[in-house]
């Protein structure tokens, strides 16, 4: 029998972290009448991970990575099991729907049959984002407009704080207004945040799967841009509450966290940009690295190793 679902969480050191988002994860999908399976990729996890997991759910798929493959490549290997492929190709043994779910969340009651009614009651939907929350509960961003050069210029150029606080809430620097997310009606987007997306089988048909020279960021970005350019929608759905502790697992390695994030970024600029918007982010970002490096010598609130770690990151970045 085809599953309605296949649920892929990618791991990596987050072994109590992940405990928790598969059991919420769980609890909802046992509140629902989906068909489902839950997926774990342990990307070579020394904390522990794959035997409190297969202590915990011994009815878990679980795929154990000999290294850490990075988030594209993670998924993928869980989605190459289910039957999809690299390059757009049939897969009628998959699951209606893939719901792709970081470590580091805890589903609010509800969410996933929300995401699955909303992505087949909408017929051009391909992908549907949920409404992420802060652990504190406040509001957080769960989909924007594809990259620019002026989110370029406002997440890395000074700029006084009262402009920066308005241009950073704007659509200029690709938010979608707080009062859609408070709607309640699913609203179209360009790109929803990897931290939860729920794709439809047809669209990883058409496209194939994550794009793994993106180690790690961006290749949601880059897959949904593939898929509106099959003709399929992106969609967030705020009726689906997710919290999102951001960060926990990459705020392991910030420094190469990084230089991983400006390396996608170029790779996103190399593959859609023309070449001179291309030249033109490449040069803004070698400027905003400068008042990076000069803002990480004056924060105190550093040690002297995170400045440094920080300072060759940033350093590394103008040299990409």
């Amino acid at each position: 029998m085809t599953l309605d679902l296949a649920c892929i969480l990618v791991n990596w050191n987050t072994r109590e972290l992940i405990l928790e988002a598969v059991k919420s994860l769980r609890q909802d999908l046992t509140q629902s009448d989906l068909k489902a399976q839950i997926w774990v990729v342990d990307n070579a996890s020394t904390d522990g991970s794959p035997e409190a997991l297969r202590e915990a759910y011994p009815d878990l798929k679980l795929i154990v990575s000999g290294r850490n493959v990075g988030f594209a490549a993670g998924n993928n290997l869980a989605l190459r099991s289910l039957g999809f492929s690299d390059s757009p190709a049939p897969a009628p043994e998959a699951p209606r729907a893939v719901f792709l779910l970081n470590p580091d969340t805890i589903t609010q009651r509800g969410a996933v049959p929300a995401l699955f009614e909303a992505l087949f009651s909408l017929p051009q939907a391909g992908v549907i984002g949920a409404r992420l929350d802060y652990e504190d509960g406040t509001f957080q961003h769960s989909a924007f407009a594809f990259p620019g050069l002026l989110q370029i210029l406002i997440d890395l150029y000074p700029l006084p704080p009262r402009l920066h606080g308005r241009l950073y809430e704007s659509r200029l620097n690709g938010r979608y207004p707080r009062q859609q997310y408070q709607s309640g009606v699913p609203f179209r987007v360009d790109h929803t945040l990897g931290a939860a997306m729920l794709i439809r089988r047809e669209a990883i048909e058409q496209t194939g799967i994550f794009d793994e020279r993106y180690f790690m960021y961006v290749e949601e970005v880059d897959w949904c841009r593939r898929i509106r350019g099959a003709g399929w929608e992106i969609y967030v759905q705020p009726q689906a509450r997710i919290t999102h502790l951001e960060g926990r697992s990459t705020r392991q390695a910030r420094a190469q966290s990084v230089v991983n994030l400006w390396r996608s970024r170029f790779r996103y600029f190399d593959r859609y940009y023309s070449g001179p918007r291309r030249s033109l982010a490449r040069y803004l970002v070698r400027g905003g690295m400068i008042f990076k490096i000069r803002a990480t010598k004056r924060d105190s609130n550093l040690s002297e190793e995170q400045r440094q770690a920080l300072i060759e990151a940033y350093r590394a970045v103008m040299h990409l």
